[in-house]
């Protein structure tokens, strides 16, 4: 329907400079919107009011040229003028109706488009380093990130997901000496214990297996324990497999998947830092100071210059991001999405500062961030801080082993990313309408059993039957579900667009209200064969949408609840 009206609103506008009444060369993006109240209608354009100025007409008299000038069409019903000059357009119910049969004839592939044209996107996320269990605001990254890549596919993009493991620095060694000190029998409590150490009972079962001579096995690797207590390289590979392979099978878990694990301690070892750090040295934008060396990373932007490599030689933490995206550029990804935790904000300005330093073509503002911001766990209306595996945190686990899969990724993401989350460990257990997840997938779990109520009373769908008298569907609130689902293609458009996935929870809450609504006020099953056939159309047709719209959230999407 929107597209019809976008098409009628382009051929009037075209009259109208035919005509003289708007100067040929000026150009103008046509926008249409849904109405919020349906007493003005089905869509609103302002068009009248944006050209206005270069018509040299009021607003209103110009809106009644437009109206003048528009095509007739069976799709509209009524154009009317409102307030300052919007122009109002009704739908007529047959035209609107027919969202159904494009539903149905679409199927699992209604709302995807070829907007993206296979564009090639890397979407790197969760990213964590390998000395630990993944905790909840990973698991916030890893549900925002897969998303993100489900929206991007979705438009017609080629996807590559990619984890990032920071096998390398300071935080590996710590894990190291964590590990050897479980392995020579010290408890967290011994003053002996590292200062920087790791205090999770997880330290104990990766000392533990190691001294048992375990072989582990991760997406990308399989390494056996030497069980040598004094090997501290063959403790820190095995423990770092060990982790990896635990943070691996909880993102299967979680139903995230990647198609590249790449890994820190290769760009040091095939000498891609130190090709990188040359590059910027002979572009003449670093330069020595108290024994260390800077990068003019003021010259981009930044609020101050950057230390690159420290007095003893170490470089800092954004040297290697740097490398690392340099990597990405020449892999061919003129797209990247980097889904961080907003405390790696400070690092955004410093990394593209040195990409542009670097004069390797690539475009300022690369690559994309996409920054969450914190994770609070409640239950019985107090914060939940600890976790006895990891010792400091909650981890992704105890969330999926206590709620479930659909509903830790629903409430990760259902809000925008730039906001502080509250995850309600009570509500989301709830079996309630009050339980966002469980109101959705409880809306189509009704819609499966409305259309087996049919079948079970003798009188199954017939779908000839009821295409053909969507005209039928004249109740308000039928015409609401119908607007809701035109809708749905251009929700997702915008989403991908905006890396925004919790706009499709959002989306799919306001659906599922709509069709509980309208579900107990208008009788689907009546005896009438052409007014039922219609109505079981239009249940057919949400119970796709919704089916769509969890998929794209990594939801399933339950016939029985």
């Amino acid at each position: 329907m929107k597209e019809t009206l976008l098409e009628l609103l382009t051929q009037a506008l075209s009259t109208l400079k035919s005509e003289g009444v708007i100067p040929q060369d000026h150009e103008v993006e046509i926008k249409l919107d849904a109405t919020r109240d349906k007493a003005h209608g089905d869509y609103a354009c302002n068009l009248a009011m944006i050209l206005a100025k270069p018509a040299r007409m009021a607003p209103r008299q110009l809106a009644d040229k437009l109206i003048e000038a528009l095509p007739d069409s069976p799709a509209v019903s009524k154009v009317e003028i409102a307030g300052p000059g919007f122009i109002n357009f009704f739908a007529a119910t047959a035209a609107a109706a027919q969202i159904i049969e494009r539903v149905i004839e679409s199927g699992d592939s209604f709302g995807h488009s070829d907007l993206g044209q296979g564009e090639s996107v890397q979407v790197e996320f969760v990213s964590a380093n390998p000395t630990g269990p993944l905790h909840v605001g990973h698991g916030r990254g890893a549900v925002v990130g897969d998303c993100i890549a489900r929206l991007l596919e979705a438009t017609g993009h080629r996807v590559t997901r990619e984890f990032y493991y920071n096998d390398a620095g300071a935080q590996i060694t710590n894990l190291e000496r964590s590990v050897s000190a479980r392995i020579k029998g010290l408890e967290p409590s011994d003053p002996a214990w590292p200062e920087d150490g790791y205090r999770g009972d997880y330290i104990a079962d990766i000392a533990h297996a190691y001294r048992q001579g375990e072989t582990v096995v991760a997406d990308d690797r399989q390494v056996t324990a030497k069980a040598d207590p004094e090997d501290r390289d063959a403790i820190r590979e095995f423990a770092v497999a060990y982790l990896r392979r635990e943070q691996d099978l909880d993102l299967k878990a979680f139903d995230v998947p990647f198609d590249v694990y790449f890994l820190e301690s290769s760009l040091y070892s095939e000498g891609k830092v130190a090709d990188t750090v040359e590059r910027l040295i002979e572009g003449g934008h670093t330069f020595e100071a108290d024994g260390a060396l800077w990068l003019r990373t003021t010259d981009f932007g930044d609020d101050k210059d950057r230390v690159m490599r420290k007095r003893d030689g170490d470089y800092t933490y954004f040297v290697p991001d740097v490398a690392y995206h340099l990597d990405k550029w020449r892999r061919g990804f003129t797209t990247v999405i980097d889904e961080q935790g907003a405390d790696h904000h400070s690092t955004v300005t410093r990394v593209r500062a040195g990409l542009q330093a670097l004069g390797a073509g690539i475009p300022a503002g690369w690559p994309e961030y996409v920054l969450h911001q914190m994770v609070t766990v409640m239950r019985g209306g107090e914060e939940v801080k600890l976790s006895k595996r990891a010792g400091s945190y909650v981890t992704l686990r105890d969330l999926i082993d206590e709620v479930g899969r659909d509903a830790t990724r629903y409430f990760l993401v259902a809000r925008r990313v730039d906001s502080q989350l509250t995850f309600d460990i009570d509500l989301a257990r709830a079996q309630s309408n009050d339980n966002p997840v469980y109101y959705l997938q409880y809306a189509h779990a009704r819609l499966c059993s409305v259309l087996k109520r049919a079948e079970a009373q003798g009188t199954p769908f017939d779908q000839a039957l009821g295409l053909a008298n969507l005209g039928l569907l004249e109740d308000p609130r039928e015409k609401d579900l119908l607007n809701r689902l035109a809708a749905f293609p251009e929700q997702v458009a915008r989403a991908a667009k905006s890396r925004e996935p919790h706009q499709i929870a959002q989306y799919l809450q306001e659906l599922a209200a709509e069709f509980h609504t309208c579900y107990n006020a208008v009788k689907v099953m009546v005896d009438e064969p052409e007014m039922r056939n219609a109505r079981l159309a239009l249940a057919l047709a949400v119970r796709q949408v919704l089916r769509n719209g969890l998929d794209l959230l990594g939801l399933d999407a339950p016939e029985e609840m």
